[in-house]
Formats: C-alpha cells, sequence, structure tokens
C-alpha cells in the first residue's frame, strides 16, 4: 500500500464543529466557530478550545475568562459556518443568524438556545502556543436539551443529528458501527455460549 509522506500539519480529522458563545466586558456578545477544541480531562471536567490572536473571540474570552461551548447539529450547519467566517466587530451573530440567546447559569455568558448541548466553561489557563493560544477550561455547568432524552432518562445527541468538520467541509454523522467496549463483548458473549453447549452437551 502507497502512502504520501507530508510535511507536519493538522490532520486529525474528523473534528467537531462548536459554536463558542462569549461576552465582552461591555456586555457585548458573540459567536465564533471552532475546530481546535476537545476534552483534557473527565475527573475534574475539562476542554479547551484554540483561538488565534487576531480573532475578535479572543480578546473577549481572554478578558472575561468565561465561555460556552454550544454543539452543532445539522439545522445549525449553516449558523455554524456563518459564525466562522464572520466577524463579531462587523455583525451581531445572534441576530443575523436568529439564535436564541440564553443566559447561563454559573458564568456570565450566552447559550445558543437552539444547541442540544450547551457546556459552561471557565479558563483556568491560556497557554501561547504559535499561531493560536489555548484557552484550558473548567467545564462548571452543562445543559442538555430534554427533547433528546428518553423515556428513562438517557440523553440521545444523535437523535439531535450532530455534525462534523472533515477538511474544509461539514458533514452528518453515517451509519452505527457499534457500542463502546462491543468488540470484546462479542467475544464474551460467544465464550459463554460455548460454556452453555458444553453443559447441554453433557
Amino acid at each position: 500500500m502507497a502512502k504520501q509522506t507530508w510535511k507536519p500539519g493538522n490532520s486529525l480529522y474528523p473534528l467537531p464543529a462548536v459554536m463558542v458563545s462569549c461576552r465582552g466586558k461591555d456586555g457585548k456578545d458573540n459567536i465564533i466557530t471552532i475546530g481546535w477544541t476537545g476534552t483534557i480531562c473527565s475527573d475534574p471536567a475539562m476542554t479547551y478550545v484554540s483561538i488565534r490572536k487576531e480573532r475578535y473571540s479572543y480578546d473577549l474570552i481572554k478578558e472575561s475568562g468565561e465561555f460556552v461551548i454550544n454543539l452543532t447539529t445539522k439545522a445549525l450547519a449553516r449558523a455554524t459556518d456563518y459564525c466562522g467566517v464572520k466577524s463579531g466587530r462587523d455583525v451581531d451573530k445572534f441576530k443575523e443568524m436568529n439564535l436564541t440567546k440564553e443566559e447561563a447559569s454559573v458564568i456570565n455568558a450566552p447559550m445558543i438556545g437552539e444547541s442540544p448541548v450547551n457546556i459552561e466553561c471557565r479558563v483556568t489557563e491560556v497557554k501561547p502556543l504559535g499561531s493560536h493560544d489555548m484557552f484550558m477550561a473548567e467545564v462548571v455547568a452543562v445543559h442538555a436539551d430534554e427533547k433528546y432524552m428518553d423515556e428513562k432518562g438517557k440523553f440521545s445527541l444523535i437523535d439531535a443529528d450532530p455534525i462534523a468538520y472533515c477538511h474544509g467541509t461539514y458533514y452528518t454523522l453515517g451509519e452505527r458501527l457499534g457500542t463502546f467496549g462491543y468488540s470484546v463483548k462479542k467475544k464474551e458473549s460467544k465464550a459463554a455460549n460455548r460454556k452453555v453447549n458444553k453443559r447441554s452437551a453433557k
């Protein structure tokens, strides 16, 4: 199998495409679309966003030390793209995209009402890295839309039709292949069946 060797670059795809909402000290709200984001730690729950210094939201988040990660869906795809290419210096993105502004419960920042999950974050460290600075943050609250809860109270994000970003293109998620640990469970199940069959044969 032939493979090309490329110079070092960001080739870790697909990525979550999230809308990060924030509020400046002057009370002005903004949304920035972020692809450089993810989980840092489970306990305590920590996440990060990496932002270029020239982006409008960079100073807002650095000054306030707070932001909200809003997960995106197929229905929010256009707004997700718009908030990534338009600057909050020029437009009110909440207004232009008809997004519902909701107040966070712990931090002083807006949430996007149409998002199925809103993650309130408080910055713990800003790490300069080069083209981007990484804002490491503690998760202080999570809000999940009740319409994606089943009768047992289990939340199903897949029902919200989440989207991902891959090499400049937005995609919905595809076919379900299995749940966490399914590869082992299949083997365990076969082994258990063999034991049962042996006992039955006796």
